[in-house]
């Protein structure tokens, strides 16, 4: 399995090149930004994408916020953003969204002594920990949920994402279902106003900050994690089963998600009951104009995404990611069939392409 550098997950440009495909002129590289949750997964695609039809990706992964404002400013094709747009707020942008693909949040640490996988968090306990009740790591709470570890009296030093943040929403969205004060104080937002810690840019300046500081904490996707080899915890969830990240308990959330009766596509896979369920688990999303500036540019992304979806499934599941279901994928397609469409109102997007 190939792995990406933090430099390149921290926003670099993911391929590039103009093509000709059997001697059609094709639109130069799709062109987006947005979510780092999403970014692993998107790397892999566009590289055997490229390899496959010669077409580029150029995916700048800014954080959602920064993808939600450059599709706004419509200097890209595609937006990405962990937090999906509530339908009203799509329609006043002119926007339409459909989730990509699923993937789960993991608390990382650097506690020294303290190897990948065994110390176990809930969420109740994380929550203290950003509010600044709980400031050693040696605290009872913590203790409790972990009886066979010797944990130090290090100073607790959370990590969080400075720039707008999908990553953040999942993660703060979690907390403020399981700590009341933490929704009242601190809220659930692609960004919060944090009363204590130390802020980084992306997945890489939160794992920095954490692996830079002893006792550091901080929140990462998981796919970040596992190709990093970063000191992550178990996490404690709905149900009171103690997991570990993996494909199986992202996909136990996932199935919960009811795809069908959420309008334009609005899924928050968050606390999910069932004793295999990963409580931090959520799925990316991809932000389109119904009337895009540049059709065929349209045409090429949509290609780019059903491709995905039909054969990256593999791929997105050696990065830990879950696939989005058949059903879901064919309701996808409709909406771009209906909802995209160029200013002489063809549909972009037909099944045959």
């Amino acid at each position: 399995m190939k792995l990406f550098s933090r430099s390149t997950l921290r926003g670099a440009v993911i391929g590039a090149a103009a093509m000709l495909l059997g001697g059609t002129a094709m639109a130069a590289d799709i062109t987006g930004a947005g979510a780092t949750f999403p970014a692993p997964v998107y790397a892999k695609w566009a590289d055997t994408y490229k390899k496959e039809t010669g077409v580029g990706l150029n995916y700048q992964a800014i954080g959602s916020g920064g993808g939600i404002n450059q599709i706004k400013a419509k200097t890209v094709t595609f937006g990405a953003s962990d937090m999906p747009l509530k339908a009203e707020d799509l329609d006043a942008a002119g926007l339409v969204q459909f989730p990509m693909v699923m993937g789960g949040v993991v608390p990382v640490v650097n506690i020294p002594g303290i190897e990948p996988g065994k110390l176990v968090l809930d969420g109740d306990t994380i929550a203290e920990i950003y509010l600044g009740e709980i400031t050693k790591w040696d605290d009872e709470k913590i203790k409790k949920l972990n009886p066979d570890l010797k944990l130090p009296g290090t100073d607790i030093a959370p990590a969080y994402r400075a720039d707008g943040s999908g990553t953040t929403f999942l993660f703060t969205n979690y907390l403020s279902s399981v700590n009341a004060k933490f929704k009242d104080t601190i809220g659930a937002s692609t960004s919060v106003q944090w009363p204590t810690g130390l802020g980084g840019k992306g997945n890489a300046g939160v794992a920095g900050a954490v692996q830079q500081t002893e006792g550091g904490i901080g929140y990462v996707e998981y796919a970040y994690v596992k190709q990093n080899k970063l000191t992550y915890a178990r996490m404690v969830n709905k149900d009171g089963k103690t997991l570990e990240p993996t494909i199986k308990t992202f996909q136990a959330a996932a199935a919960n998600a009811d795809w069908a009766n959420a309008k334009s596509y609005y899924v928050i896979l968050t606390n999910q009951p069932g004793a295999e369920s990963w409580p931090i688990t959520g799925a990316s999303f991809i932000l389109m104009y119904k009337q895009p500036q540049d059709a065929a540019a349209a045409a090429t992304a949509l290609q780019f995404f059903a491709w995905a979806y039909g054969k990256g499934t593999p791929e997105a599941e050696s990065l830990d990611y879950v696939a989005m279901p058949e059903a879901v994928v064919t309701m996808v397609h409709k909406t771009w069939a209906d909802n995209i469409k160029a200013t002489d109102g063809k549909a972009i997007w037909t099944a045959s392409k």
